[in-house]
């Protein structure tokens, strides 16, 4: 007679609240239990560890036939009391004359067990000596941890433990679709449980979404966050939590002690840090978004980088303080902003947030400028994936060095970080985060070196005409004049008649552009020649930037032999050196000459060339250019479904990076026309099809379309067909129209249990806990597929 599973011997405590996601990591933590025989579930405290131990050992109950035992451990504060605790956990009485380590090898020896370490963290020696002992003795045994910071045994194999799946950033979800968030399930099963008539609605969904997002997903503060809704709404929620600890005060009284406060279960991390660690932890919070290790020695003061560094941030990350984030082959360390609030608060207590704040402002100016100086370069690719990792960083040193302390010891800190990160905006095509930083910088501080200041208005004028706002570009092509001219000296006036050209390139004035770029770049081959290899930084972008704005005035002007004789000037400064940004402009504009000119093939094999390289680039604004030119080709082609495709792609995307599809006035003519003959070769509808089809791609689904790796017409994957099969996409339709697992047997004429096991099939498949989830996830799949 077989035995049940709620006969076998254990003492798991029941749970007294529903248990909410983590599919995924419960698979990995029974597939891990059955191939080694330590396991240790480490994350950051109030992340759920406990929680989700029990669940494992229940779950795993049928495969231990002695039993699953759980062991709390949290309270203990005397380590020779460690084996007494788990020997009373097993019911075990005392043998006088007997050791307890004895006692609980030969009474685990022979059996087939689970053993459930709860909180380790404060007693990781002896619980690791402990746990090994066992392990020599008992084969049959499994052990599995939880704990703040890993064991650090050879046989140990460690899950992190995430916070919970909340939404993105700027990103509020429909209402249909929020309860696939586990932080969002949470907080409203705990709403629930508090204040049985609240419901997620639309009113309260972008607040709910807000509150799981500010919290890191983090389940403590998440359920003690819920509670609060018994006196106040979500949205009062999320407005109080700006100072997280002081409203997140009232949790369970039953928890531990360190879990009745969201400060508490902090302060508990806090206290099993070293002294150096707690100060490590309090110095690396001024970091936003996460750094990197070279960022962490260069911010910290001489007596926290020494010789050992590396360990004592390794410690962070073994202690669930730190977060490893593997990002290409670079590693980034990050901090969940609860962790990272608490450690500010520390810093602030010190008197040393000022200093931190300095020597990261510090930091992140001599980043950009040794990226500027390397751009024009084989580098240039790993200097843009570094700085959009670095954006959250370089924003908060943006922002710090506008205040009026910095600008009244460095007024030119600001104008030096903006000028060397214009290329990068430029490149990412973040022309509104580029305008934003260049006017703050022009209007805050007077005392900005001049030299700076022309440098800052000549980037803002090319900023401002490629997101189509003329009339400002031509504001500041004359600022940049007019104290140019104050300045006097030749450089400076260079510039001015960059800004000077590019003003009347976008407004059509193709004679003064080309006046304008020939008298700078002559200036500046007085100086130096055009092509001298000492060339670098600004100085050879700006020359780039002459040559590429010429070459787009001289061939839309029909002078073929000037526009090629710049491309060839760019590539013999670029190619040699490795770059490929001003490679794809130069690219395209001789395209576009050609292409004015009649010659289809070399200007399709040009385009394509500068598309490639800016695939890597991400370059939004240039991308969306050379679709348009590309969707040019196609009309002339006879291709008119491709070419409304890609004038849908390329609106998109000009619209991501804040501009316009056609910013060259000569071109409107050109983009009309092909709309029209494109219009009159498909009728209205066909267009209208086509021209939507474009502007429901992603940027790597656009250009792999252009490029010929895709075709738009064929029908879109969706996670539906690719990750479910077709009957248990069927049942996943039924189970959101709200029918019961009998009802589904019976529309099917299947048996209940095959049902059930087709429920189960779709709920792990998509990482869900619940038939709402299921619900959410079809509407929004739906809404997909009819966009």
């Amino acid at each position: 007679m077989t035995t049940s599973v709620k006969d076998k011997p254990g003492n798991l405590p029941a749970e007294l609240t529903s248990f909410i996601g983590r599919r995924h990591e419960i698979t990995e933590a029974r597939r891990l239990l059955a191939t080694t025989r330590l396991v240790t579930l480490a994350g950051v405290g109030g992340v759920g560890k406990t929680r989700l131990a029990l669940r494992v050992a229940e779950d795993s109950r049928r495969s231990f036939t002695d039993g699953v035992w759980f062991v709390a451990l949290g309270d203990l504060q005397d380590s020779e009391l460690l084996a007494e605790s788990v020997a009373g956990a097993l019911g075990l009485p005392d043998q006088p004359g007997r050791s307890l380590t004895h006692l609980l090898t030969d009474q685990l020896s022979t059996r087939h067990t689970l053993l459930v370490l709860d909180n380790c963290e404060h007693l990781l020696i002896p619980v690791a000596e402990l746990a090994q002992t066992l392990l020599r003795a008992c084969p049959d045994l499994r052990i599995l941890a939880t704990s703040r910071e890993i064991l650090g045994v050879d046989s140990e194999r460690v899950l992190k433990v995430p916070p919970l799946t909340a939404p993105e950033p700027q990103q509020t979800p429909k209402l249909e679709a929020m309860p696939r968030y586990e932080s969002v399930a949470l907080f409203v099963a705990r709403a629930t449980d508090a204040l049985p008539d609240f419901a997620l609605t639309e009113a309260n969904c972008a607040a709910v979404a807000g509150i799981c997002r500010q919290l890191d997903g983090l389940p403590l503060a998440i359920e003690l966050a819920a509670v609060r809704i018994r006196a106040m709404t979500a949205e009062q929620i999320l407005q109080r939590l700006t100072d997280r600890y002081q409203l997140l005060t009232v949790g369970s009284r039953v928890a531990p002690s360190r879990q009745h406060t969201l400060r508490s279960c902090v302060d508990w991390s806090y206290e099993l840090c070293e002294g150096r660690e707690q100060k490590l932890w309090a110095w690396l919070s001024v970091f936003v978004g996460g750094f990197e290790l070279d960022a962490a020695e260069g911010i910290c003061p001489e007596g926290l980088v020494t010789h050992d560094f590396v360990d004592a941030v390794t410690s962070l990350v073994d202690k669930s303080i730190l977060v490893r984030e593997q990002v290409g082959d670079v590693v980034r360390l990050g901090m969940v902003e609860t962790i990272r609030a608490y450690g500010r608060e520390r810093l602030r207590e010190s008197g040393d947030y000022p200093i931190a704040q300095r020597r990261h402002l510090a930091w992140y100016d001599q980043l950009v400028e040794l990226a500027e100086s390397e751009w024009i370069g084989p580098e240039q690719m790993r200097w843009i994936t570094r700085l959009d990792r670095e954006q959250p960083n370089l924003r908060d040193a943006l922002a710090f060095s506008l205040t009026e302390d910095v600008v009244a010891t460095d007024p030119d800190v600001n104008a030096r970080i903006t000028n060397a990160m214009f290329m990068f905006w430029t490149c990412r095509g973040l022309l509104a985060e580029a305008r934003y930083w260049m006017g703050r910088s022009l209007t805050s501080s007077d005392a900005m070196q001049v030299e700076e200041r022309v440098e800052m208005l000549y980037g803002d004028c090319v900023s401002a005409g490629m997101q189509g706002q003329i009339d400002q570009a031509a504001t500041r092509a004359a600022q940049c004049r007019a104290l140019a001219e104050q300045l006097g000296d030749a450089e400076s006036l260079e510039t001015a008649d960059y800004a000077s050209g590019y003003r009347a390139l976008f407004t059509g004035d193709l004679a003064g552009a080309v006046e304008s770029f020939q008298a700078a770049l002559a200036s500046a081959n007085e100086r130096s020649p055009w092509n001298d290899p000492s060339r670098f930084g600004y100085e050879i972008t700006r020359l780039l930037g002459g040559l590429l704005g010429l070459a787009a005035a001289s061939g839309l002007s029909g002078d073929e032999t000037t526009a090629a004789d710049c491309q060839e000037r760019v590539l013999a400064i670029t190619t040699p050196r490795g770059e490929s940004f001003f490679r794809a402009y130069s690219s395209w504009a001789l395209g576009q000459t050609l292409l004015q000119a009649g010659e289809i093939n070399r200007s399709a094999t040009l385009t394509v060339q500068a598309l490639q390289l800016l695939r890597q680039l991400k370059d939004l604004v240039m991308t969306g250019w050379c679709l348009e030119s590309l969707a040019w080709i196609a009309i002339r082609e006879h291709q008119p479904t491709r070419a409304g495709v890609l004038m849908g792609a390329a609106q998109t995307i000009a619209q991501t990076a804040g501009s316009v599809t056609v910013t060259l006035p000569y071109l409107v003519g050109i983009h009309d026309e092909c709309e029209q003959l494109t219009r009159d070769a498909l009728g209205d509808k066909a267009y209208g099809e086509a021209f939507r089809t474009g502007t429901a791609m992603e940027l790597d689904e656009s250009v792999a379309y252009a490029l010929g790796d895709s075709r738009a017409d064929k029908p879109r994957t969706t996670p539906v067909t690719s990750v479910l099969t077709p009957r248990e996409t069927e049942v996943a339709q039924l189970v959101a129209a709200g029918h019961t697992n009998k009802a589904i047997a019976s529309m099917l004429v299947i048996s209940p249990r095959t049902a059930q096991g087709h429920v189960e099939h779709v709920l792990s498949k998509l990482g869900f806990t619940s038939r709402t989830q299921i619900a959410g996830w079809i509407a929004e799949n739906q809404h997909d597929r009819q966009a």
